[in-house]
């Protein structure tokens, strides 16, 4: 036990780092300015695995050993557990004036009847009663043995959610994509539908759970100070059986209310919205283009972006690469304008306009290397091989003419949504072992467990004397006296706390009054 409250600080200690700096799985571009900005000191950190903490060896190692020392700690104390459910009750002291807890009264009534009525009293308690030399007769009582059954509940759902957290990891997998709220569609048929894909240990993408989901449109709501008051996509979608029929189905997403199919589930994460953009050239040809913007702004939505295209008909490589054209900028829904500079001020589509720059030359879309949808590569601007031939702030429906006489029209702004799709098949038995865990931490905190005694021994000289009774009149309230002839017993009770003694000094007392009197107080 020592040893694993040991591993639990260690491993509340290694989890630090994970909310200290930033994590590689969430967020790579900011690790890298991260570890940029700090130099030597951010390298070594990252050669310490403090961006992937919670896959770092030294994480894992804490939590492996968690698991084995959980085990350890388990395995004995059922066996222990075990043993105590079958043996009888504890024999009664010898002296039980020793006890904390201790009382004595002399009654009129036999032995027989003292334990019987306080059989009757102890229902529920484990118990058993023994003769003792002398005509004396014990009852030992025992109670709280759910105390144990809690803490062992509890330990052994901590040790599920372990396993079940391994086997997750390993099996889980997590994507998010954008998909533009116009009617397209996005499959969950590989990882190259996704934008971000984060598989668990052993998936590789080739068997993920098959699924279609159709965007028709998104509505936002707003109040008047900008927040966001609710967001809803109204989406169709299809699975299973669906998929060879062709049937959709018909749904509402909306923020925290995922879309469960096919065993995953699809959160709605957030939107922005994708300007559209028509390049007529001199001969006359058209291209149109609708990309999504992202937020800058997270409060008026004013979003930034790159819209890349190729002049249609051109097939020799070179000239294609002097012809391309770029469409940069900031996009706001809500335009304000401060001078010539353009800003947003509301999230909703009120007024959008564009603040451009266009650029033509080489994009280096053909260079093999991956690059942002974004941004153009700054520095494919800094050698010159692309050059700014116009810059405009534009309106819906406004155009700008560049010197070879093409023109960039501004059409028509669409919405997008954000999905993320998990897929976490141990999720249910996180849950019903995380109920067990409060469960078993709600018993072995409100039982507790107790020990009663009781010895009835028959008073010396038998019922040749008048004595006083502890057994009070009940019209009165005080004691009485016995007559000559009857049978009177000493009954000795005595109590142990076993745990949590706070409070069992007042229920022992109440008790003890009521084994005594042989009734309810």
């Amino acid at each position: 036990m020592r040893t694993a409250l040991v591993l639990l600080f260690l491993l509340a200690l290694a989890a630090l780092p994970g909310a200290l700096v930033p994590q590689r799985s969430l967020n790579p571009p900011k690790v890298a300015d991260y570890i940029a900005e700090h130099g030597w000191w951010g390298a070594l950190l990252d050669r310490l695995q403090f961006y992937d903490v919670y896959a770092s060896v030294w994480f894992s190692a804490i939590y492996l050993l968690l698991f084995v020392s959980l085990v350890g700690c388990l395995v004995p104390r059922t066996l222990e557990y075990a043993r105590s459910l079958r043996a009888r009750p504890v024999l009664t002291p010898r002296n039980l004036s020793r006890l904390p807890h201790h009382s004595t009264a002399t009654v009129a009534a036999s032995v027989d009847e003292v334990l019987a009525a306080a059989d009757r009293r102890l229902r529920g308690w484990r118990r058993e009663r023994r003769d003792e030399p002398g005509g004396a007769a014990s009852i030992s009582a025992e109670r709280g043995y759910l105390r144990e059954t809690g803490n062992l509940l509890f330990h052994f759902a901590m040790l599920g959610l372990v396993v079940a957290l391994a086997i997750g990891k390993m099996v889980s997998y997590e994507g998010q994509v954008i998909v533009l709220a116009d009617g397209s569609e996005f499959c969950n048929s590989g990882t190259f539908g996704y934008d971000s894909f984060r598989p668990g240990l052993r998936v590789d993408g080739t068997d993920l759970n098959p699924f279609c989901v159709k965007v028709n449109g998104f509505s936002a709501r707003y109040l008047p100070s900008g927040a966001a008051e609710s967001f809803t996509a109204d989406v169709d979608y299809q699975s299973g059986a669906d998929l060879d029929s062709g049937t959709w189905r018909p749904y509402r997403l909306r923020v925290n209310d995922p879309l469960r199919t096919a065993g995953d589930r699809v959160y709605l994460l957030g939107h922005g919205y994708a300007p559209t953009f028509t390049v007529t050239f001199p001969d006359g040809s058209r291209r149109t283009s609708t990309i999504q913007w992202r937020p800058v702004d997270p409060r008026t939505l004013l979003s930034e972006g790159a819209t890349k295209l190729d002049r249609p008909g051109v097939t020799d490589p070179t000239q294609r690469r002097q012809t391309q054209l770029a469409i940069t900028g900031l996009f706001a829904p809500t335009a304000v304008f401060r001078g010539t500079l353009l800003d947003s001020g509301f999230p909703d589509l009120l007024n959008p306009a564009v603040a451009v720059d266009v650029l033509r030359g080489d994009l280096g879309l053909d260079a093999g290397r991956g690059q942002s949808i974004f941004s153009v590569d700054q520095s494919l601007v800094d050698n010159g091989r692309l050059a700014r031939v116009a810059r405009a702030n534009l309106k819906l429906g406004q155009e700008i003419k560049l010197d070879d006489g093409t023109t960039v029209r501004f059409d028509r702004v669409e919405q997008w949504v954000s999905l993320q799709v998990s897929h976490d098949p141990t999720q249910g038995w996180m849950l019903v072992f995380a109920l067990l865990l409060i469960a078993g931490l709600g018993t072995s905190l409100t039982v507790k467990r107790r020990r009663l005694w009781i010895r009835a021994t028959p008073a010396a000289g038998g019922g040749d004397q008048c004595v006083q009774s502890a057994v009070g009149d009940p019209a009165k309230g005080g004691p009485t006296s016995l007559p000559p002839g009857k049978n009177r017993t000493v009954v000795e009770v005595g109590g142990l706390a076993r745990t949590d003694r706070a409070g069992y000094g007042e229920q022992f007392d109440r008790l003890s009054a009521e084994l005594v009197r042989g009734r309810e107080p």
